[in-house]
């Protein structure tokens, strides 16, 4: 019996000790090839102002082509290795089980049904946003509840469409939704005056109201948000490693925000800082890449790629780009809102 009890004492210290030590990740199999290949193709929107859209040059920006440059940063040492692949709503799941891009942001909800049934893993929630109304102020509509009988356009293989039937039949409230396959085709639709009403992300509505309408003041987006929708990037399951790093570079740069670490200061504050948090994420002290598979480097250069969170919220999606949106719920959790890095230690 002594014996026995030795050896679980003895395998239960083993595990700890390994737990403890800070071993080098094993490289997995999407890492390796996208080194090999020497570029990140990263599954985006066709185009949706604030997170992912091409220039008249073929330039893309937006919230999460900025995820896209900070993961080619950190494991490539370039944020300019990345081939951007445009999918509709239809494609984006089947492109990433099929091996055709490495990682999806594109402006993806995290659910359930998607997280279980999908062969693919979410990795960190990028943006906080909810289902909304846009529509003609001519209407003289201030609430969703107001709805009666309009016709809804959306767009669909979305969580839009169902939650426009779950929302306003809680209502009691019947109204005509009208689908189309494509995101253009829908709101083009509504601007022609197909539909009374046009529902999305009230994001994408913003910058649709900003961009598309003749003149953006004969639109309001109205109060109601009808659902939850937590953007994340997704990666296949079965790539434990490549998953963490995709986990992880998102929250380096919400770490840094937290940090006071800037795109501008990075270099001085690797250089300098005193703080054991700051030194711990630009790899001027602890080795946390190679937790990783990643050199110590990877979250200095994912940062100095694109500034930290706050920086590429504003730049992208804040008050003073397109869509003119408020930090609210995607301000950092010390400031009101809901953005949290897990600590990088």
């Amino acid at each position: 019996m002594q014996n026995a009890t030795f050896r679980r004492l003895a395998a239960l210290a083993a595990f700890a000790a390994l737990a403890c030590g800070a071993a080098p990740a094993l490289a997995g199999r999407t890492l390796d090839a996208v080194k090999q290949r020497g570029t990140l193709n990263c599954g985006v929107t066709n185009g949706v102002a604030g997170f992912s859209a091409p220039d008249s040059q073929g330039n893309w920006s937006g919230l999460d082509v900025d995820t896209c440059r900070a993961v080619a940063a950190a494991v490539l040492g370039d944020p300019k290795k990345v081939n951007f692949v445009p999918l509709n709503a239809q494609q984006r799941f089947s492109a990433l089980q099929a091996g055709e891009i490495d990682m999806l942001a594109r402006n993806t909800t995290w659910t359930l049904s998607r997280d279980a049934s999908l062969g693919i893993a979410f990795t960190t929630i990028t943006y906080y946003d909810g289902q909304g109304f846009l529509v003609p102020k001519k209407l003289k509509v201030t609430s969703a509840k107001q709805l009666k009988g309009a016709e809804i356009c959306t767009q669909s293989g979305t969580t839009n469409e169902k939650n426009v039937s779950d929302y306003f039949r809680a209502q009691n409230v019947k109204v005509k939704t009208v689908v189309f396959e494509n995101f253009e085709a829908a709101f083009k639709a509504f601007f022609s005056g197909r539909c009374q009403v046009f529902t999305t992300d009230a994001s994408t509505l913003a910058g649709l109201r900003n961009k598309e309408a003749k003149n953006p003041d004969d639109y309001v987006v109205l109060p109601e948000l009808i659902s939850k929708e937590p953007f994340a990037p997704a990666v296949r399951r079965g790539d434990d490693e490549w998953f963490t790093i995709v986990k992880w570079v998102p929250h380096a740069l919400i770490e840094a925000e937290e940090l006071g670490v800037t795109q501008a200061g990075v270099d001085a504050a690797r250089s300098g800082s005193q703080d054991p948090a700051v030194q711990r994420l630009l790899g001027s002290s602890d080795d946390m890449g190679k937790l990783l598979g990643l050199d110590k480097d990877w979250a200095y250069r994912a940062i100095k790629a694109v500034g930290n969170y706050g920086e590429v919220f504003e730049r992208n999606v804040g008050p003073r780009s397109v869509l003119q949106l408020p930090r609210g719920l995607n301000n950092l959790w010390n400031k009101g809102g809901l953005v949290y890095a897990l600590p990088v230690r």
